[in-house]
């Protein structure tokens, strides 16, 4: 404790550790300090002069407390602990001043504008401004930007904070962004009128303290006080993102990031943002089933009636988990099946993840782990595309000094990698160094989909294993879907994987697996939210919940069990995913043991413990896998993900991320000109 500080804050005596700037000081102590640049995970810019506070025995002047570290703090004459006061007379006119100069080229449109209701500037106009002006020159006006599909630009209410310059330079890792010009000049503005080219860029829209940035899908359809909002969890990818979604009557009108240190801190990628749209969208909100070749619309009574009968008669029965499903309906599909005799697969990619070894289908680091990290080894994984906010957090700690290494296809990280060669050779080649130097430093492996869906997947894994022995390192396994974890953690595995699981069967359930092709010849049950690949192929179809329309638990890619809670009901006729389960093994004949979701969930519990324990990442017991033998060393790994923006079948029904693969596409395959 010796090395805090002692400082006085509006008569109030408080310890601080000397690093701290004012602003962060004067929060420990409970003070509000209005801002609108200083932003906690962004750099200090300390232009907006709006945190101004007094420093007795300072200047004659107030100082930018986001500018000013306590140690920079002089005591008083006889050693009295420094004095800062955050409310007299001084900081009263200087906080008026700059509010009144923040306002003369600021537009009166917040009846218009979209962030009006949730808008910093108006907040702190009420709270610190003064009801007249004294200026009637004419307003500044500024061209608005194009910045893309996602990104509406209002410039003339930019109050030039600069927080999305150095959000889209600092974490989302791209250059597109800057200010030009001085003084009434000054403006921000995009380089060479260039849309940007990041999977981050909807974070910009919550960052702007005004109405400059605000989001284009979502504008002038709702005000926030008509909204519902509803904490949630994202199951875009399997990072398990904290989400708030925000519903007018039964629609999803936008998704907001809630603060998690440890899993997303307050940053989302925008697809989560985005996919709402594809929740309205080509909907199952019937029961199907198909006659004469062709799909009808039934009962539910006849639909699970159809289903049932063709259960009890499988001689192989098979039951698929998709990529979105949850862990609670993951376990009543497996309870089911395998209670007839048949088995369960969740790994429909084909990716070799060990059934039953959490060690190695986990692994043992968290996320946040990546933040201490000197050495990062990627490998047969692309951050960027399968996880865009975990890759914002490798290029943070690579900010800061991290050494980045990849195996696997080169790609555009944002940051800079040592590239070891793209085949199982490389692999091998940095299996075999000698890392003896590496024992004291804090090293992540990361391992991706990519490296595990060849037939060679276990042996990779196992050698990926060898390498966090010999580095004294931590294994993050980077998974593509949000429920594989959970499914894998209830034992949805069948011996010898997805072949095994669905050769020879003759009725396969598939439970929300759209990335997968099944053959002719199987009497296919589809259950799922939306019309995509699964539904075509199926014979039955059971209309289920989307993740937004039902209380569900997911387990991220760390394997921390997260609560996700309804926002919504789903349209028509559609179901819970679990209550369909339940209501099919009663026709079955086979009831489930539960007749309600907390049944279902003490069931669950009973059975994986871990699971009880929302929001705790579980110590995994380190297990290693019997080393098996690479394929050829000059076989390449391929990244798990082709499209970012089209990998599940919301996605696939959202206007806004068909434009924006559309996009992409256009981008990689287009031609620079060199004039």
């Amino acid at each position: 404790m010796s090395d805090l500080r002692k400082i006085i804050i509006d008569d109030q005596e408080i310890e601080v550790d000397p690093a701290l700037t004012l602003i962060q000081a004067c929060e420990e102590a409970g003070v509000e300090i209005p801002r609108f640049c200083y932003h906690e995970r962004l750099s200090i810019a300390g232009n907006c002069r709006m945190c101004l506070v007094e420093v007795v025995g300072g200047p004659p002047k107030p100082a930018a407390s986001c500018a000013m570290q306590v140690k920079d703090l002089r005591p008083g004459p006889e050693g009295q602990p420094p004095v800062v006061k955050t409310n007299s007379p001084m900081v009263k006119k200087a906080r008026e001043g700059v509010m009144e100069f923040l306002l003369i080229n600021h537009p009166l449109d917040c009846p218009i504008c979209d962030q009006g209701g949730e808008c910093d500037l108006q907040d702190q106009a009420m709270a610190y401004g003064v009801d007249f002006s004294r200026y009637r020159e004419p307003k500044r006006a500024s061209t608005d930007l194009d910045l893309g599909p996602l990104v509406e630009t209002h410039m003339t209410r930019c109050i030039s904070c600069t927080r999305c310059v150095r959000f889209t330079t600092e974490v989302a890792g791209i250059t597109q962004m800057g200010q030009t010009g001085r003084g009434e000049d000054a403006e921000i503005t995009s380089y060479l009128n260039q849309t940007l080219e990041s999977n981050l860029q909807g974070n910009i829209i919550d960052l702007c303290p005004v109405g400059a940035l605000v989001s284009k899908p979502y504008a002038f359809t709702a005000r926030p006080w008509e909204l519902s909002k509803t904490e949630s969890i994202d199951v875009m990818d399997a990072l398990g993102s904290n989400i708030r979604v925000d519903t007018k009557g039964r629609e999803v009108m936008r998704v907001l990031p809630r603060n998690h240190d440890g899993v997303n801190e307050e940053w989302i990628s925008d697809k989560t943002r985005f996919i709402w749209d594809g929740l309205r969208r080509q909907r199952l909100d019937r029961p199907y089933v198909r006659e004469n070749g062709r799909l009808r619309p039934a009962s539910w009574a006849e639909a699970l009636s159809v289903a049932a009968g063709k259960m009890k008669g499988a001689s192989k029965l098979a039951g698929l988990v998709g990529d979105l499903v949850s862990v609670e309906a993951a376990y009543s599909l497996k309870t089911l099946v395998e209670g007839l005799g048949g088995t369960v697969e969740a790994r429909v990619d084909g990716a070799r993840l060990p059934a039953g070894n959490r060690s190695a289908y986990v692994g043992t680091a968290k996320i946040e782990d990546i933040d201490r990290a000197d050495k990062i080894l990627l490998i047969g994984t692309n951050p960027r595309e399968e996880a865009p906010v975990l890759n914002a957090r490798i290029r943070r700690a690579w900010a800061q000094g991290a050494d980045v290494t990849l195996v696997g296809e080169p790609v555009d990280l944002t940051y800079d990698y040592e590239h070891m060669g793209t085949d199982r050779a490389a692999l091998e080649h940095v299996a075999g160094l000698d890392m003896a130097s590496l024992q004291d430093l804090n090293c992540v492996v990361i391992v991706g989909q990519g490296a595990l869906q060849e037939a060679d997947g276990e042996a990779v894994l196992a050698t990926v294993q060898a390498i966090c022995e010999k580095s004294a390192g931590k294994l993050l396994v980077l998974h593509t879907a949000a429920g594989r974890v959970g499914a894998l953690d209830v034992g949805c595995t069948t011996e010898g994987g997805l072949k095994a699981a669905t050769e020879g069967a003759d009725v396969i359930f598939n439970l929300g697996a759209d990335e997968l092709d099944i053959d002719p010849g199987a009497f296919v049950i589809y259950q799922g939210s939306h019309g995509d690949r699964g539904a075509h192929r199926a014979d039955v179809i059971l209309p289920g919940a989307a993740y937004t329309e039902e209380q569900a638990l997911f387990v991220n890619t760390e394997g921390r069990p997260q609560l996700a809670l309804r926002a919504g009901f789903a349209p028509g006729e559609a179901k819970e995913n679990w209550a369909i389960l339940r209501a099919l093994s009663g026709e079955l004949g086979a009831a489930l043991p539960w007749d309600s979701l907390a049944a279902l969930r003490t069931n669950l519990i009973e059975a994986v413990p871990h699971l009880k324990k929302i929001d705790k990442v579980a110590e995994n017991e380190w297990q290693l896998l019997p080393s098996g033998k690479l394929g050829k060393g000059s076989v390449a790994f391929r990244n798990a993900i082709k499209d970012f923006y089209l990998t599940n079948p919301i996605a696939r029904a959202s206007e806004v991320m068909a434009q924006l693969s559309a996009q992409a596409k256009a981008r990689t395959e287009g031609q620079m000109a060199a004039e």
